[in-house]
Formats: structure tokens, C-alpha cells, sequence
């Protein structure tokens, strides 16, 4: 049996830590009101919308500090906690908790800039590790990373930029 001799010994840890790493980042110019855009990049849970790769995003709790599952529809997960967000300034960031993915440590951002009326800049920051599971270069953890992102970014462009199909009878 295992005797603790002090709880003095005992001392505040966590595993959350913020990661080492590049920073990557996937930018996209939006034809569209940047308030309409954060309704969708801005949903913490909404992330199915532009990431076809989910199949669904479960949440518990509001605001800074809640989590979200996100389970893809390959059977991985992904659970993140808000640490922060501004729906006036447009921006929120999120840590890496757990994952199936080899991902070690991530932290992310998602911000939004209006360019004028009917124009903005949505951009998603990414800093992340990768874990002991990861079996290739640094380099290729970089571009993984990075094509999910631009990936994604371009499905919100997308979004916003289809136009009506127009019919003639």
C-alpha cells in the first residue's frame, strides 16, 4: 500500500501546458459581413459545418472553460477546452486535452477581421507538438496540420461564396 508521508509533497501540476512549435496559420478572405462569418467559425461547436471530416461535436458547459468532444467520423477524437472568446473582437482560443490523433499538445485560435462591409479575414492559428505516436519529420507534422487548416478554411470561403442558382422557366 501506497503511504503518502506529507501532503506538503504533494504539490499544484497540470497536463495542460501552452506547446512549443510553429505557429501555422490558414487565412481566408471571406465575401461576407465579418459578423455572419464568427456565427459559424465562431461556434465552438458548430465546427461540422466546415470540417467534413466530423461527424458530430458534443459540448458541456457555455463560455471559457467549456469542452467539446469532437468525434470524426474515422473513429478518432478530439477534446478541446475554450479558454477564451470575444464576440466583439471576434476571436476565441482553445487548448488540446485528449486526443486519438498523434497529436501531443495543441493550441488554436480562430479570429475574425473586417475588411469593409461585405468583406472580412477569417484566419485559424495553430501551435501544436506531436506525440510519441507521430513516426515522421517535424516537418511533415507542420503540413498536416496545415492542410487540415487550409482545408477547413477553404470549405468556410466556400460557405460564403456560393452564389443562387439562377432559373428560367
Amino acid at each position: 500500500m501506497n503511504h503518502i508521508k506529507s501532503l506538503d509533497a504533494l504539490l499544484p501540476d497540470t497536463r495542460i501546458k501552452n506547446p512549443g512549435g510553429e505557429r501555422v496559420i490558414s487565412a481566408v478572405e471571406v465575401p461576407s459581413d465579418a459578423r455572419k462569418v464568427w456565427q459559424v467559425v465562431g461556434d465552438f461547436a458548430g465546427f461540422p459545418a466546415f470540417i467534413p471530416a466530423l461527424e458530430s461535436c458534443e459540448m458541456t458547459g457555455s463560455g471559457a472553460g467549456s469542452v467539446r468532444k469532437k468525434l470524426f467520423k474515422d473513429g478518432n477524437i478530439v477534446v478541446e477546452q475554450l479558454n477564451s472568446r470575444d464576440d466583439q473582437a471576434l476571436y476565441m482560443t482553445w487548448s488540446l486535452i485528449y486526443t486519438t490523433l498523434p497529436i501531443g499538445n495543441l493550441w488554436a485560435a480562430m479570429t475574425v477581421t473586417t475588411l469593409d462591409d461585405d468583406r472580412c479575414v477569417a484566419t485559424w492559428s495553430i501551435v501544436g507538438e506531436p506525440s510519441a505516436a507521430w513516426t515522421d519529420s517535424p516537418a511533415a507534422f507542420q503540413a498536416f496540420l496545415q492542410g487540415f487548416a487550409d482545408d477547413a478554411m477553404n470549405n468556410i470561403r466556400q460557405l460564403f461564396c456560393l452564389t443562387p442558382v439562377l432559373q428560367f422557366s
